[in-house]
């Protein structure tokens, strides 16, 4: 049986690494006020909670640090410790960087045909200029009325005109696809037969965002165990400034999570300034769950597609590995991996 760690090392290494970071002061001192905490408890007593799970019965001691204190005690370096060693003391602009540099496409771009303000020619020629190998377009589905989504029929039609701008445009590649609204019934608002033939589904919550959290974890898992979806667009629905600000939806982010990793779906990392979604500890917390991430723009006009910085930047700062980031990966094997999910 492996020896035990200092847990009290562990908690003030990962306090030293998030102020290294920049990282915002309440969470350092969550970590080092456990770090004090633990150090005055008894070690037979400590064992027995992290034995049989009663840590987070300790006022301060939440999800994450009962998790790197029992982690510890088992002789493992702590997840959250080891995705923060990775960034190697390295400041979070130059990680975000390496991830920009990595990535070869965006999952998540809107048109005119929806409620972008731009022609699909526009948006793909302007990803290209900036060095984008492919773009996958994701107009709105039917019942997002205000937003303009496309009816099947529409959805038909926009596929011969992206069929047709492949063709002049080659190399470069607009991957077909939509930002299909996940219902309260975790179904997918678009005819299935349809969603089937487009290259890449992401499935989003524009609906009923103040729902229970129960029935909004029944939710997102019904869409995310659905193999026509792909990736989970701006997860938690939360708007951080202007005059639709609003908090995240309560969700249950363990069981969420756990479905998109058994289900090998990815959860994106959205970069529009005032979305910033998910937030970064439910970000993190996707991030020890081992789930797949998409860092996209979720662009409505051409200079929008400049916002993946943002998101790439906030991905570092979560310690998401360049791996894990679906597209960093060529249009060959982004397509074989939605094909993977079955019914394409």
């Amino acid at each position: 049986m492996p020896q035990a760690r200092n847990a009290v090392a562990d908690l003030r290494r990962i306090a030293f690494l998030l102020e290294a970071a920049s990282e915002p002061t309440y969470r350092v001192r969550a970590f080092r006020n456990t770090a004090a905490l633990v150090e005055r408890m008894p070690p037979d007593q400590l064992s027995e909670r992290a034995r049989r799970g009663t840590l987070r019965e300790i006022a301060g001691i939440g999800e994450v640090l009962a998790r790197t204190i029992t982690e510890s005690l088992r002789g493992e370096e702590p997840v959250y410790l080891r995705r923060l060693e990775a960034t190697g003391g390295r400041p979070v602009a130059d990680l975000g960087a390496a991830l920009l540099a990595a990535l070869r496409g965006d999952c998540h771009v809107h048109s005119d045909w929806s409620d972008g303000g731009s022609p699909i020619r526009e948006m793909a020629e302007a990803a290209r200029d900036l060095g984008h190998e492919y773009i996958v377009l994701t107009d709105h589905s039917p019942s997002l009325r205000v937003a303009n989504g496309l009816s099947a029929e529409r959805l038909e039609r926009q596929l011969g005109e992206v069929a047709e701008l492949n063709a002049q445009l080659a190399p470069f590649r607009i991957l077909t696809g939509i930002e299909v609204d996940i219902l309260p019934d975790g179904t997918l608002d678009q005819d299935p037969a349809l969603l089937a033939r487009l290259d890449l589904v992401v499935g989003s919550v524009h609906s009923e965002l103040r729902a229970d959290e129960r029935l909004m974890t029944r939710r997102l898992v019904a869409a995310l165990a659905n193999p026509l979806l792909d990736v989970l667009g701006h997860p938690t629905g939360r708007m951080v400034v202007g005059k639709r600000r609003r908090p995240p939806s309560a969700f249950d982010a363990e069981i969420v999570f756990a479905a998109a990793l058994r289900f090998d779906k990815a959860v994106e990392v959205n970069a529009r300034p005032e979305r910033l979604d998910p937030p970064k500890r439910i970000l993190r917390l996707a991030v020890e769950t081992g789930c797949r991430v998409a860092i996209d723009s979720d662009a409505h006009a051409p200079g929008q597609l400049a916002w993946l910085p943002i998101g790439c930047n906030r991905a570092a700062a979560c310690g998401v590995p360049e791996a894990s980031v679906v597209n960093t990966l060529g249009v060959d094997d982004l397509l074989a991996w939605a094909a993977a999910h079955g019914d394409r």
